[in-house]
C-alpha cells in the first residue's frame, strides 16, 4: 500500500536467523522486555538463552525480518505437543519489530511466514502466542491475522525475573 506522505513500505523479507544473529536477537528481546513489561533483564544470561536455542534446536528457532540488509524484527517459535491433536502447536514467542519499522508490515510477514511454513509441516496443528493483558495494540494486530483468544488464561511461577506486578 502506498500512502502519498511517507511513500511506498519496504519489502520485508524474512529468513531462519543463524547463531551470529544471536547478539542481535538478544539486544531485541531486552528491547521488547523493557518496553512491554519495564523489566531489564541481565544480558549475560539472555545472550546465553538465545545461544542454547541455537545450540539445542529442538527448543525452537528464530526468524529474522528485514528491510533489505536492515534486520528490523524477530520471533521465535517454539513447539508444544498436543495429545489432543496428536501434533505440535508452534508457539510465537519473543516477536520485536524496531520502533521505526513499526505499521510497515513486518509483524504480518513474520507472521504470514509461520503460517505458511506451518502449514507444510506434518504434525503441526496449529500456531499459538501469548500477549500482555494490556498491550492492545498487538491484541488487534493478532485478530487482524484471524488469530482469536483461546479459553484458557496463563499461569506460572518464574524462579529466575520473578512474578510481574505490573
Amino acid at each position: 500500500m502506498n500512502d502519498v506522505l511517507s511513500g511506498p513500505r519496504p519489502i520485508v523479507t524474512v529468513r531462519d536467523a543463524i547463531a551470529d544473529d544471536a547478539p542481535l536477537i538478544a539486544d531485541f528481546n531486552a528491547a521488547m522486555a523493557q518496553e512491554t513489561e519495564g523489566r531489564p533483564l541481565d544480558a549475560q544470561r539472555l545472550l546465553a538463552g538465545v545461544r542454547a536455542v541455537f545450540d539445542h534446536p529442538e527448543r525452537g528457532r528464530y526468524l529474522i525480518a528485514a528491510h533489505g540488509d536492515r534486520p528490523v524484527g524477530q520471533l521465535l517459535l517454539t513447539y508444544e505437543w498436543s495429545d489432543w491433536r496428536n501434533a505440535c502447536f508452534w508457539w510465537i514467542q519473543s516477536v520485536y519489530v524496531v520502533r521505526d519499522a513499526r505499521g510497515q508490515g513486518v509483524y504480518r510477514a513474520l507472521h504470514e511466514h509461520v503460517v505458511a511454513t506451518a502449514k507444510a509441516t506434518p504434525n503441526v496443528c496449529g500456531i499459538r502466542l501469548y500477549v500482555d493483558k494490556a498491550n492492545h495494540a498487538a491484541q488487534s494486530v493478532y485478530r487482524a491475522l484471524a488469530m482469536t483468544p483461546a479459553h484458557y488464561d496463563f499461569y506460572e511461577i518464574d524462579w529466575v525475573i520473578g512474578a510481574h506486578t505490573g
